[in-house]
């Protein structure tokens, strides 16, 4: 049996559901902060919530809207909707892997705190034949669930990506079904050194990212309050004055100005992007300045949240490398210094330098780690094999459940070449 999605032409782009993910036009006006957000503007879905929709606008951020009140923002992402949402109703129940992640599974949650699942599924065989290329994950409509196909958790764990392996080894982590119990069974073979740069080096760099985008935010709001100065000084005086607290190193002053002009020209450029200049000079940036315009979000509030998950998976690698055992949970002075780090009461650079101070342990860890030099290949393949058998016996023979006689109608083709090339694929 098959079963075909709606035609675009066919569908009613009020009525397909809209995924996390997806970009969407607003169909309305809106006054939010003190800035228009004008019809016909683009944003991307965050979640489903209360009957609407948190919709991510760039330089305004989070606002909700009213069903109605969008629309998928191309054909292409119409289609993206409805096979995600056919896919998602489709395919819930050939998971096969559950565990609740995140901050709850850290000891690091409160009241606010989401509830994060992750998961795995398996393909049913038709699924796995044919035109249309089958879906690698599912994604809840509010995000906070995402389920991956065993085939991409496999691949995933193999690079030592730090989401899998948290799927696979903390401790609430649940079997839906043997397959999922056989994937369980084989997770150490996709332990190994490789932690030391998923984990630890990817942790720091990150971290290194945060702090320089920190210090441009800064940057921004030290030339905005310059010029609401009476009177207001112009590009060559910012531009000094913006070189002689930049930590840059130059060869010389001329130098360091050259790069700071080139700073300001980035900026006016971005905030006109963002629709908040009436030019897009250093005029349009010095009446903005001077009108009293609102600063422009900079993610601000997300950089906590990342400054602690990025410590604590430097704490994390330093651990599994040193044990071979992971420990997710925060405890004692680490979970306070991490919770400390969370509520923003820690500033950024003094996370960076708790970071840097790390790393010998870090290196340290992985020198004398016992765990392998790289995963095992031969036993991830196995694996795979093992599935793939069990999924095509379950398909002959008709057993009950999602894999056999119960198993969801597989896609068929579109009626459109184009579309049958690009499917699951944007």
């Amino acid at each position: 049996m098959t079963t075909r999605l709606p035609v675009f032409a066919e569908v009613d782009p009020q009525a397909v559901a809209l995924p996390h993910g997806t970009e969407v036009t607003l169909r309305v006006e809106r006054l939010v902060n003190g800035r228009r957000v004008p019809q016909g503007h683009v944003g991307r879905i965050v979640r489903e919530r209360a009957g609407g929709f948190d919709v991510l606008v760039t330089g305004v951020g989070e606002v909700w809207y009213e069903r109605q009140e969008l629309a998928p923002r191309r054909a292409g992402q119409l289609e993206f909707a409805l096979r995600r949402d056919a896919a998602w109703k489709a395919l819930l129940p050939c998971r096969v892997l559950e565990a609740t992640v995140g901050s709850r599974a850290w000891g690091l949650s409160d009241a606010s705190s989401d509830t994060d699942v992750r998961g795995a599924f398996a393909l049913p065989f038709l699924w796995t034949q044919g035109l249309v290329a089958p879906p690698t994950d599912l994604v809840s409509a509010d995000g906070s669930q995402t389920y991956w196909e065993v085939r991409k958790l496999v691949e995933q764990a193999l690079r030592a990506d730090p989401n899998t392996l948290e799927l696979l080894f903390v401790p609430g982590v649940r079997a839906l079904d043997e397959a999922g119990a056989w994937v369980l069974a084989a997770r150490d073979a996709f332990v190994s050194k490789l932690l030391f740069g998923s984990f630890g080096r990817y942790a720091l760099s990150q971290l290194s990212k945060l702090s320089a985008s920190q210090a441009l935010a800064e940057h921004r709001d030290r030339v905005l309050s310059w010029l609401e100065e009476q009177p207001a000084p112009g590009l060559d005086e910012v531009a000094r004055r913006l070189a002689a607290v930049s930590p840059r190193t130059s060869a010389s002053e001329a130098d360091a100005v050259h790069q700071a002009k080139t700073y300001l020209k980035q900026l006016y450029r971005s905030l006109w992007d963002q629709g908040r200049l009436a030019s897009n000079d250093f005029a349009g940036l010095t009446a903005y300045a001077r009108a009293g315009g609102r600063r422009p979000e900079d993610a601000r509030e997300l950089r906590p949240k990342n400054a602690y998950n990025l410590l604590r998976l430097i704490a994390l690698a330093t651990t599994w490398l040193r044990t071979g055992a992971p420990v997710f949970e925060a405890t004692g002075a680490l979970k306070e210094r991490l919770l400390s780090i969370k509520k923003g009461e820690v500033p950024l650079a003094e996370v960076l330098r708790e970071a840097e101070a790390m790393s010998p342990a870090l290196e340290a860890a992985r020198d004398e780690s016992r765990l392998p030099e790289q995963p095992d290949f031969a036993a991830a393949d196995a694996l795979l094999r093992r599935l793939g058998e069990e999924l095509a016996r379950r398909h002959v023979q008709r057993l009950p459940g999602p894999w056999g006689a119960d198993a969801p109608p597989f896609p068929s083709p579109p009626p459109r070449r184009e579309a049958v090339l690009s499917a699951h694929h944007d």
